[in-house]
């Protein structure tokens, strides 16, 4: 497993009864996690000192209850050369804008990102950035000196993301904010005959495009995959497919990947990625990601 373990600012304090227990910053929240299926004793007082509890929904979805939670507020994740800052809120179905086990994947790519600057110096490095959400990756991807183009087809969460790289200190960066279609900008983006060095995709189990476009990862996500490799460098720097539908494995994504990536060479991995629990010592299973890795 993928840990993000270098938070300061985030933590899985208990997880028990399909509830994880979690600080963002100096604020704990008491969320619903379907993977929580064990039943183990809540012996951390933080379990009755909520700043704000999601309940579940019998009937699908589910409503925060608030004590004490600003409408919004922020919290910082430094790690290596990474120094960055997000705003958080808590919105519907039981989100903050951020998924924190993602920074396992920041610290991957970005050091990838480093290291061929460091080689091929004045060369620039373009990412492609898919169902960006808030822009957790691209802002990891800019600080570590890359060229980023964000694509999500929600324009609240472009707004957003700019929020999070200004709060970053990369108001002035290089990244290409778009609102859009991911499937249909890819298309577009190959007619034009761009390419890119590196694709990050995090696509949603199931979704609408801004136009009604609907998309199912069991039946889209290979197609998109192999959309994607027409776009790449000649010598692509990395390609990560994350992924949280529980049908979809590990060593599934690293096939697809393997299969659609063929010609490149490189590497490929996939595995389950997650978050410490401090109350265990145990590892919070939170999706998988399969990698690929070119020469740097």
């Amino acid at each position: 497993m993928w840990l993000a373990d270098q938070w300061k600012d985030y933590e899985v304090i208990d997880c028990s009864g399909g509830e994880k227990l979690e600080r963002w910053g100096k604020y704990i929240l008491l969320r619903p996690d379907p993977q929580v299926i064990w039943d183990t004793p809540k012996k951390n007082p933080r379990w009755r000192e909520l700043n704000a509890h999601y309940h579940r929904s019998k009937k699908g979805g589910g409503e925060w209850e608030f004590f004490d939670l600003p409408q919004q507020w922020s919290i910082g994740y430094r790690s290596g050369h990474l120094d960055l800052t997000f705003h958080l809120k808590p919105f519907s179905f039981k989100h903050t804008g951020l998924f924190p086990e993602q920074a396992a994947n920041w610290d991957w790519f970005s050091e990838l990102i480093r290291q061929r600057k460091a080689e091929r110096p004045g060369q620039p490095i373009k990412v492609l950035n898919l169902f960006a959400y808030t822009g957790g990756a691209t802002v990891s991807a800019a600080a570590a000196g890359a060229q980023v183009t964000h694509v999500d087809a929600s324009k609240g969460m472009v707004t957003w993301a700019k929020e999070n790289a200004v709060s970053s200190g990369l108001k002035d960066a290089p990244i290409r904010w778009i609102v859009d279609d991911c499937k249909k900008f890819v298309e577009r983006e190959i007619r034009r005959g761009n390419h890119y060095d590196a694709v990050i995709m995090d696509p949603p189990s199931y979704g609408r495009g801004p136009k009604g476009e609907i998309w199912k990862i069991e039946e889209a996500v290979f197609p998109l995959i192999e959309l994607c490799s027409q776009l790449l460098t000649e010598q692509p720097l990395f390609f990560l497919v994350n992924s949280y539908t529980t049908g979809l494995q590990p060593t599934v994504l690293r096939y697809m990947i393997a299969t659609a990536l063929k010609k490149y060479g490189g590497t490929v991995e996939a595995d389950e990625i997650g978050l410490p629990v401090t109350a265990s010592g145990l590892a919070l299973p939170c999706g998988a990601s399969g990698r690929f890795a070119g020469t740097v």
